[in-house]
């Protein structure tokens, strides 16, 4: 059960960055159509389930090395992800004077991309998982992004940006958290 559960508040931390992309996607478009709001949640569910795989084999292949060093690993990377999104939710916005333009393909590809690459990091963190495992936690991850996405987008078209910077803060306090967690069960 602690699995499942640390699995969903990784899958929320890591949500964050796309959440705020999200309800900017929903501002910028506040006729979106129910197919685009879907596509934008897949998209970046699917970025967010891959990434931490991706990083899970590279950190597999190398375990052996990294076993030792596992928690203090989770604690620096996950310490910086969430750290860095708590300075970039606190840090003020300029005034942002964007045309407002309709998202594509190409740019919602780009988007799923820059919102993973911390989840890529994310999983050298589970290195030590059985496949299965890793497998089941990405999927968590897959599902939580997406589910928190969708919403963003609603929230977007109709509530505006205010809470975009509070998602990106409670993402990295939350990624911040599960670092020292890793680290503490990791060193006792």
């Amino acid at each position: 059960m602690e699995f499942y559960l640390k699995s969903i508040l990784l899958g929320i931390g890591l949500a964050m960055d796309a959440c705020a992309v999200s309800m900017a996607n929903g501002m910028r478009e506040p006729k979106m159509k129910i197919n685009k709001i879907i596509l934008i949640a897949f998209m970046f569910g699917l970025f967010q389930g891959i990434m931490p795989l991706i990083g899970y084999f590279i950190g597999h292949a190398i375990l052996s090395i990294i076993e030792k060093f596992i928690p203090w690993i989770a604690l620096l990377l996950l310490g910086f992800i969430g750290g860095k999104m708590v300075y970039e939710g606190l840090k003020k916005e300029k005034e942002n004077e964007e045309k407002i333009v309709k998202l594509t393909f190409i740019s919602l590809f780009i988007q799923s991309i820059a919102t993973s690459i911390d989840a890529l990091s994310v999983g050298f963190t589970f290195a030590d998982y059985v496949v299965s495992d890793a497998i089941i936690c990405s999927s968590i991850i897959m599902v939580v992004t997406a589910l928190i996405s969708f919403a963003a987008v609603i929230i977007g078209k109709k509530f505006g940006d205010a809470l975009g910077k509070k998602a990106e803060i409670l993402g990295g306090i939350i990624l911040i958290l599960i670092g020292i967690e890793i680290f503490i069960t990791g060193i006792i």
